[in-house]
């Protein structure tokens, strides 16, 4: 390989390392933060493409292709000039000096001899640029290749030439540490919604939609919930040029599962279901397309709606990570990596130009890339943290608080008699019809409980305003939700209140879900806890307890993860069905 190819070589290297990292194969992709990479895709290609090479072409000043052409011609000239006042043999074919004229007696010939060789020199410093320009970009790909995995960014802290792993440390009297600490750890019930994708060249379009997340059923098999296409499900629908493909996730019967679990049985059930769901689209090239490999991956045998029902299945069940400053982690730990690797010691005894020129172009190149990835990474963080909607809000009331006027209402509520019967054995006829009965029967049941999820908009708000102090007489608050979010939601109402916490998170002993990619199971389960525990701490009262029901698997991390914002009082420990203890802290 020539000095000239090294060059697109290593950068066609980095280049697909980045597309990887920015996401751009899955461009076709028409959800969520994936339409915003889509509106920077042709800025970023023509950054790869175009502006990166002309920026390392321009850093390196005096080695343009302009001027290693002066240089040829010099050493042309100067060639020229020896064989004629010289000796036609006197330039070799390798275009060295022969040995019989190195040593010239007559000064003008000695200078003519050392001009020529400088001449030389100097070319061949200029040539030596394209490797220059290669060690650029790898040492861009090796920076970066650090940190990321498989399009994913993962923390490792590598020091030093030989892969050695440190520890950040700030000089604190104590250090607890774990791998994705600086991260929001994201459940994958984040992800529990559609996935769309554009079949490349038309304007068609596949979505996938999850219509039902099921319970246990009878027959099932297994622990482990899987995606199921529903093929009779899927529908085309011309006018749109859109094919929808729903889902339901379950646990698999006996004869679903055949012998094969986990990764592979998912698998297969995707398999299994390409040429049925292809057949629903009526027109032939659109099937065609679905069932080869992308034209755009020419590495990837795989069939391009293979790939998006893998990616769709494992984004829904692979938690994740969304770092929360990962473009102030990136530069620091790029100030480093250029001391380590690019500047040594044994430099200073050198010409230490070259290295400070590359020192000045890899700095000035990654930061640009790193305001990208960080660009990217904060638009996932500020949509993680942006305080959540509250979809719905019902009330129970009890029958005593609420006024006589709203009484006919609800005796007259079909759904609420149900729900009466259902939970309390009370049957319509025990509450009557007409209103001196159902008043009679609501007087005698004062603490009768009324949910306001039966009844419309209307009657909840004549109820609600009934009430002078709403906050002031409810005595309890239920939130359906992810726990972190509620934490953050709940926040301004109750900071300073909470006098008991009392809860029961996964034991982690390695079938409750934490099933991060990378296989930090430890430490994926620590940033979940550290991270709401952190949001639990301004709500508890002074003197108010915290109560962590959890077994020994997981109990040391936590008592080190959990001494930051609570205090630690004792561990009660009791046996059932193996050795359980509860973790208690007071703040």
């Amino acid at each position: 390989m020539t000095q000239r190819e090294a060059v697109p070589t290593a950068l066609g290297k980095f280049q697909e390392l980045m597309r990887e990292l920015l996401q751009l194969d899955l461009a076709d992709l028409d959800f969520g933060i994936y339409r915003l990479l889509n509106a920077r895709r042709a800025e970023v290609e023509a950054f790869l493409n175009d502006e990166l090479p002309r920026q390392v072409d321009e850093a390196f000043a005096g080695m343009t292709a302009a001027q290693r052409e002066a240089a040829e011609t010099t050493v042309g000239t100067l060639a020229e000039r020896i064989r004629r006042e010289i000796d036609p043999t006197a330039i070799t074919t390798d275009g060295d000096i022969a040995a019989a004229f190195a040593e010239q007696s007559a000064a003008a010939m000695r200078d003519l001899v050392a001009e020529y060789r400088e001449a030389r020199a100097r070319m061949a410093e200029m040539a030596a640029s394209d490797d220059q320009k290669a060690e650029v970009f790898n040492h861009l790909h090796a920076f970066l290749s650090r940190y990321y995995d498989a399009g994913d960014f993962i923390p490792h802290r590598r020091y030093g030439r030989h892969e050695s792993y440190a520890v950040p440390y700030n000089g604190e009297e104590t250090l607890f540490h774990w791998v994705n600490r600086d991260q929001h750890y994201v459940k994958t019930g984040e992800q529990f919604r559609d996935y769309a994708f554009r079949i490349p060249g038309t304007e068609a379009r596949v979505r996938f939609s999850l219509t039902a997340a099921t319970t246990a059923r009878d027959n099932t098999k297994g622990d482990t919930r899987y995606f199921f296409p529903l093929t009779d499900g899927a529908v085309w629908d011309a006018a749109a040029s859109r094919l929808t493909v729903p889902f339901e996730y379950r646990l698999p019967t006996e004869g679903e599962v055949a012998g094969t679990t986990g990764t592979k049985l998912q698998g297969s059930l995707l398999a299994d279901a390409l040429a049925a769901i292809a057949d629903r689209i009526p027109d032939v090239v659109l099937r065609g397309v679905l069932l080869n490999p992308d034209q755009n991956r020419p590495t990837d045998d795989e069939p391009l709606l293979l790939r998006h029902l893998r990616h769709f299945a494992k984004r829904n069940t692979t938690d994740y990570f969304i770092h929360r400053d990962l473009g102030g982690f990136l530069r620091g730990e790029l100030e480093f990596y250029l001391k380590d690797q690019i500047v040594h010691l044994a430099d200073l005894d050198g010409d230490i130009g070259p290295r400070q020129r590359m020192l000045r172009v890899v700095r000035e190149l990654a930061s640009v890339i790193i305001g990208f990835l960080a660009e990217l990474e904060d638009a996932q963080r500020r949509l993680f943290e942006k305080r959540k909607f509250v979809l719905r809000t019902d009330y129970l009331v009890t029958m005593r608080c609420i006024p006589r006027e709203l009484w006919p209402r609800i005796a007259a509520n079909d759904e609420q008699r149900q729900a009466w019967r259902d939970l309390f054995a009370i049957e319509p006829d025990d509450i009557g019809t007409e209103a001196e009965a159902y008043g009679a029967f609501f007087e005698s049941h004062p603490t009768l409980v009324v949910d306001t999820r039966h009844f419309d908009d209307a009657f909840r708000d004549d109820l609600l305003a009934s009430f002078d102090d709403l906050d002031g007489v409810t005595d309890g608050l239920l939130v359906h939700g992810e726990n972190y979010q509620a934490l953050r939601l709940l926040g301004p109402t109750l900071a300073g209140k909470v006098k008991c916490i009392y809860i029961d998170p996964p034991y982690n002993t390695g079938n409750d879900g934490f099933i991060y990619k990378d296989r930090y199971r430890h430490s994926s389960w620590l940033a979940m806890m550290s991270e709401r525990l952190r949001a639990a701490e301004p709500l508890v009262a002074d003197g108010g307890v915290l109560f962590i029901s959890l077994d020994d698997n997981e109990l040391a991390s936590l008592n080190q993860a959990a001494v930051s914002a609570f205090d630690m009082v004792a561990n009660l420990v009791w046996f059932r069905s193996g050795r359980v203890a509860t973790s208690v802290r007071k703040w």
